[in-house]
């Protein structure tokens, strides 16, 4: 027996936390996990573009889950010193620092700022980058009024810079230059 999609209980603005308590739908909490989970479709939608390689196809698919549980853990309430499940480890930001440093060696060096762009996937890793970033922000703000495990805003920051390399690393396997920012001529 399938359940019912809806259950009426979020019509006032409220929603259900993981420990059964409640929350409105626009505090600090429902904000980053919200976000996490755009972030998440994001990663979907660049996995599913057309071209793009197995290599970060499956690196993305690792983070996803990654970012399912971020989710499920900025849901659930915490407090500092009480035993939690972080959504990664020390481990999981090393292998992205690892992904990091493999694709960075293979583009060619930055010389300037570049602007969001080039190829369809550059393109979409780089609006992933942006949730990402505002992603991070939302979560420090949540750290503000609650506790927050530092590790799991060092992962995402760290993924952002991943999701900076791997739209950078997209062109390079195109053949497709990354647009160098300009300084515009104004008159």
């Amino acid at each position: 027996m399938k359940s019912k999609l809806y259950t009426r209980t979020g019509d006032a603005g409220e929603t259900s936390l993981v420990d059964g308590s409640r929350a409105p739908k626009d505090c600090a909490r429902i904000e980053a996990y919200g976000d996490i989970d755009e972030l998440n479709s994001t990663l979907g939608l660049i996995a599913s573009t057309p071209g793009c390689p197995e290599e970060l196809k499956g690196q993305i698919r690792e983070v996803q889950y990654v970012m399912f549980e971020a989710g499920a853990y900025l849901a659930t309430p915490q407090k500092e010193g009480e035993p939690t499940n972080l959504p990664h480890s020390a481990d999981d930001i090393a292998r992205l620092e690892g992904w990091i440093d493999a694709l960075d060696e293979q583009t060619p060096p930055l010389r300037s700022f570049i602007l969001p762009g080039g190829s369809e996937l550059s393109s979409r890793l780089h609006v992933a980058r942006t949730v990402c970033r505002r992603a991070e922000r939302k979560i420090i703000r949540l750290g503000a009024e609650a506790y927050v495990d530092p590790q799991v805003t060092a992962y995402i920051n760290r993924l952002s810079d991943y999701l900076f390399i791997a739209a950078r690393y997209a062109n390079f396997l195109q053949g497709i230059e990354d647009v160098a920012w300009q300084t515009r001529n104004r008159k």
